[in-house]
C-alpha cells in the first residue's frame, strides 16, 4: 500500500493519501485548500488516479480542498450523511465501506466533536478525524458537538479496536504524527475518566476560544457542491419532473453512476443501467459500452447519481466525447424521490446492459 501523511502547518491539519499500488486509484482524507497543488503534484509523481476526496467532518479551522480537487481531477467528494455541506457526491453512513481499487475501509459514525464526525478503519489503522487525537480529543462545544456522544464514540467504538491499531488523527499541534489505541488508552489524559459524566464535566469546562478561521471556514465548507446551474444553462439537464416523462421511452437510456451499496440502500430508477462513475470514461470512449449504445441505437443517455454532482461531471465528459445528446438528472435520485418518482430495489445487472446493446 502507498501511504503518505501530509501536514498543513497553519491549521495543524493532517491529510492522508492512500492507494493500493503505483498507477492505481487513490483517495485522500481531509485535504486543505491551500495544499491542493502539492497533493496533485504527489499524485502525478506516484502515477496515481485520485478518485475520492473525503472529509471526516465539516472543518472549522481550514477551508476544505474537496471542491478544488473535484474540479481539477473529477474525483468524487465524500462525507457522512449528516453533513451540512450543500452537495457532496457520496454520503456515507455507519456500517458502509469506503472503497477504491485494492483498498476497503470500514465506516464508523463517531459523533461528538461535531454531529457529522466519522472514522475510517483498516485492519491495522484508523483515521479518527477530530474525534480521537494523540493525547487529546476533539472539542465538543460547537457545530452540534456533544461530549456524551463523544464519550460513547471513543469508549464504545474506537477504544474497542485492537490495541495495536495505529491512530491517525486529522490534527496535531505538538508534532506527534501517529499513536496506537493502546497508547491512548494508557496515556491520553482525557481518557483517564471513570464515567461518561466525568468526561462530560471535563469537556464542558475546557473554556477554549473559537478557531481563528471558524467564521470563514464553516460557511465556505458548507458550499462545496458543483454548481449544476451552468450545466442546466447549456441544455444538458432535465429536472426530476421532466425526467418522470422519460421513463420507459424507447429512445432513452437512464444511466446510474452510483456505487453498488448506494443502489442497494436507496434503490434505482426502474429500467436504468449501472455504469459506476469510475468506469465512465472508458465506457464513453470510442468503442466503449455507452459510446456504442448511443451511436448504434440512437438512444439519448440520461445520467443520474445521488445528488447530481457525479452526473453533472459525467455529462460534461460525454459532451467532450461528442455524445451531444447526453444530459443528466439535476439533483440526482434525491430530487427524483422528492418529486414522487418511482424507485425499484432490484439492481440492474451487466446482462441487462449487454442485451440493450445487442438489440
Amino acid at each position: 500500500m502507498l501511504f503518505r501523511q501530509l501536514y498543513d502547518q497553519t491549521s495543524g491539519t493532517y491529510s492522508y493519501l492512500l492507494a493500493s499500488r503505483r498507477g492505481g486509484e487513490a483517495l485522500i482524507f481531509d485535504p486543505v485548500l491551500e495544499k491542493v497543488d502539492r497533493y496533485l503534484q504527489l499524485v502525478r509523481e506516484l502515477d496515481l488516479k485520485l478518485v475520492k476526496a473525503v472529509d471526516t467532518h465539516l472543518h472549522a479551522d481550514h477551508i476544505t480542498g474537496l471542491g478544488a480537487l473535484r474540479d481539477k481531477t473529477h474525483c468524487t467528494t465524500v462525507m457522512g450523511e449528516q453533513t451540512k455541506a450543500d452537495v457532496v457526491s457520496i454520503r456515507l453512513t455507519d456500517g458502509d465501506r469506503l472503497t477504491i481499487e485494492g483498498l476497503s475501509l470500514d465506516v464508523l459514525y463517531t459523533p461528538g466533536h461535531t454531529d457529522d464526525s466519522y472514522s475510517f478503519v483498516m485492519p491495522d489503522r484508523v483515521f479518527t478525524g477530530d474525534t480521537l487525537l494523540i493525547r487529546g480529543t476533539g472539542r465538543t462545544d460547537f457545530q452540534n458537538g456533544d461530549a456524551r456522544q463523544q464519550y460513547e464514540s471513543i469508549f464504545g467504538r474506537l477504544l474497542k479496536l485492537p490495541e495495536s491499531t495505529l491512530v491517525y488523527p486529522a490534527h496535531d499541534y505538538k508534532g506527534d504524527t501517529v499513536s496506537t489505541i493502546g497508547e491512548e488508552k494508557a496515556y491520553n489524559p482525557r481518557l483517564q475518566v471513570k464515567s461518561a459524566d466525568e468526561y462530560v464535566e471535563l469537556m464542558n469546562n475546557l473554556k477554549l476560544s473559537n478557531p481563528k478561521m471558524m467564521d470563514v471556514a464553516v460557511p465556505a465548507n458548507m458550499k462545496v457542491g458543483l454548481h449544476q446551474a451552468e450545466v442546466a444553462r447549456r441544455g444538458w439537464a432535465v429536472t426530476a419532473e421532466q425526467g418522470l416523462g422519460l421513463v420507459g421511452k424507447p429512445d432513452i437510456a437512464l444511466i446510474d453512476l452510483r456505487e453498488k451499496n448506494e443502489r442497494e440502500r436507496h434503490g434505482v430508477i426502474p429500467g436504468s443501467l449501472h455504469v459506476p462513475y469510475p468506469s465512465l470514461l472508458e465506457s464513453i470512449s470510442a468503442g466503449g459500452m455507452l459510446d456504442e449504445l448511443a451511436k448504434s441505437t440512437g438512444k439519448r443517455l440520461v445520467f443520474y447519481c445521488a445528488f447530481g454532482e457525479r452526473s453533472a461531471m459525467a455529462v460534461q465528459a460525454a459532451q467532450d466525447a461528442k455524445l451531444t445528446s447526453a444530459c443528466h438528472l439535476q439533483g440526482g435520485i434525491a430530487a427524483w424521490k422528492a418529486s414522487g418518482g418511482p424507485v425499484s430495489h432490484q439492481s440492474s445487472v451487466i446482462s441487462d446492459q449487454l442485451s440493450v446493446i445487442s438489440k
